[in-house]
């Protein structure tokens, strides 16, 4: 089949797709994600470190560098800390256990997660973890969309010593997450 017959057969389609997407794009007035999200390689030991109630947590990408669609950190967990059961009404989370073990709730089925292990909270779903074992645990957590990297920086700025939970649940309600 020769390119012309092969065009008329793909119809207006076949022409948008072999033209170099930039010009697409220019001609319709239509911004594409990829303009406002640039490309980012975070290393191991990158990220902003904030304290989140006693645990060393680490920002690696935020709503800044992904146009507000995820936020993503890493939790460096002592054993036996832990968040008590709450629901986010703004965003989903995922769970992914890097070391130690995590026990985790989501909707009131308990599940023991290990190194390699993934779990998803949906919003308006009740969900807890605790680092069980003698073992710390690492996880890393992508919230979407973002916008809780906000809270933790108001969490990160509580003075230190035993946790406030008055002042912890009063900032967590701005937020959209509520404890049960």
């Amino acid at each position: 089949m020769n390119r012309k017959t092969f065009l008329a057969q793909l119809g207006g389609a076949g022409l948008v797709a072999l033209l170099p997407i930039h010009r697409v794009f220019a001609k319709t007035g239509f911004k594409p994600l990829i303009d406002k999200i640039k490309g980012k390689v975070i290393m191991s030991e990158e990220g902003k470190t904030l304290r989140i109630l006693g645990n060393v947590q680490i920002h690696k990408l935020t709503g800044k560098d992904t146009d507000n669609q995820i936020v993503e950190w890493i939790d460096h967990l002592e054993p036996g800390s832990g968040i008590p059961p709450h629901i986010h009404t703004r965003e989903d989370e995922i769970f992914r256990v890097l070391e130690g073990q995590v026990e985790l709730m989501v909707d009131n089925s308990v599940t023991i997660l290990k190194a390699g292990d993934m779990a998803l909270a949906p919003k308006n779903i009740v969900h807890s973890w605790r680092v069980v074992g003698a073992e710390k645990a690492k996880m890393c957590v992508s919230a979407f969309p973002s916008g809780m990297e906000h809270l933790f920086e108001e969490l990160n700025a509580l003075p230190a010593g035993p946790p406030n939970f008055e002042a912890i649940a009063a900032i967590s309600d701005k937020y959209g997450i509520h404890f049960v």
